[in-house]
């Protein structure tokens, strides 16, 4: 599955400190989940932390055993090494992801798909980006056998069971699972212990609500994509704030520190599952806002698979959130792209 690597720069969150503890009713959490880390900001009872704490972590759990590719008894660990068409019964989280997975696949024209992952193979782009790879490519046949592996209309669910239509297909939602985990950990807040004002982060993958400790809304910062960026050493290229009395709900994706130029253009580690090829003179950094992180997680995911162009385009036509950052005309900097319906949601 594509690979991606967000990079928001967090207001008053355990990241970047936009603001200080000026009320000792606000608390932070932080923790290790899913190849990274979870940080929350909120405001609740210094003795109710540890509860918090503990069923957050048994959540992220949960959501690790139904969809982490690296545990072998994972639900989807399973579900890949099953033979076609033989059923295996899924839990809700499971359920909720690859549901939200179909409907952005859909939307998209399949940009989304967490079944590319035989291309991302075929190409040599799981981990590190060669420029090798692009000037010795694949063949068309070589292409065309790993699409047939590819697809997620090749996958069927009914009810609580999931089955596959072509043997040798499989599944990864690492571009969507951090940003499920972020609306899990948001709703137990909500639901559970009647918590308003929080921030949560998972991976740059961010949900917001209320006011933060200063009894302000939220903003999130979002970086310029520079390759060799660190978290100490980093630009702000602007930023969003949360509406009043609302909340936010954000996820960035962006290829640019796995990339290389190849006969004049920038290709990304990213594969679009349409044409099987690497993306090229894709946007470096696509920032969405949707109803959920887990949308907005997928939405960034496609908008970075294809080029920039197509992307902007189709933003406007599916009336998704998105803010591209884009190389300028000179190649010496960036500039800002909002799409239609983000333009009318941040007007400043």
């Amino acid at each position: 599955m594509t690979m991606r690597y967000a990079y928001v720069a967090l207001a008053c969150s355990a990241i970047v400190m936009a603001a200080c503890d000026s009320k000792p009713s606000y608390q932070r959490i932080s923790g290790e989940t899913m190849g990274t880390s979870y940080h929350i900001s909120l405001q609740a009872n210094k003795a109710d932390l540890a509860k918090i704490q503990s069923v957050i972590d048994k959540r992220l759990q949960d959501i690790n055993n139904s969809m982490s590719t690296y545990q072998q008894d994972s639900t989807i660990s399973r579900f890949n090494r099953l033979q076609a068409n033989t059923p295996l019964v899924i839990d809700a989280d499971f359920i909720k992801v690859l549901t939200d997975s179909q409907q952005v696949y859909q939307a998209s024209n399949r940009a989304f798909d967490p079944t590319v992952y035989p291309l991302v193979e075929l190409w040599g782009f799981g981990s590190k980006m060669s420029v090798e790879r692009l000037q010795s490519p694949p063949s068309d046949s070589e292409i065309a056998a790993a699409s047939a592996l590819v697809g997620l209309d090749k996958i069927s669910l009914e009810g609580d069971k999931i089955s596959k239509r072509t043997q040798g297909i499989g599944l990864d939602f690492s571009a969507i699972a951090k940003g499920y985990a972020v609306d899990v950990i948001a709703n137990t807040l909500r639901e559970n212990y009647g918590i308003n004002n929080y921030m949560v982060e998972i991976g740059g993958e961010v949900a917001t609500m209320g006011v933060n400790d200063k009894g302000r809304a939220w903003v999130l910062g979002i970086d310029a994509p520079v390759i060799d960026s660190t978290q100490s050493n980093r630009t702000t290229l602007t930023t969003l704030t949360q509406p009043a009395g609302g909340s936010l709900h954000i996820a960035t994706s962006g290829g640019y520190r796995n990339s290389v130029v190849y006969d004049g253009k920038r290709y990304s580690h990213t594969i679009n599952p349409v044409t099987g090829k690497p993306v090229a003179d894709n946007a470096p950094s696509v920032t969405v806002l949707h109803d959920t992180v887990a949308l907005a997680d997928a939405w960034a995911t496609a908008l970075t698979a294809m080029p920039y162009q197509q992307a902007i385009n189709l933003a406007n036509e599916q009336g998704v959130m998105a803010l591209f950052v884009i190389e300028n005309a000179n190649k010496t900097g960036f500039e800002l792209v909002k799409s239609t319906a983000m333009q009318q949601k941040f007007t400043q």
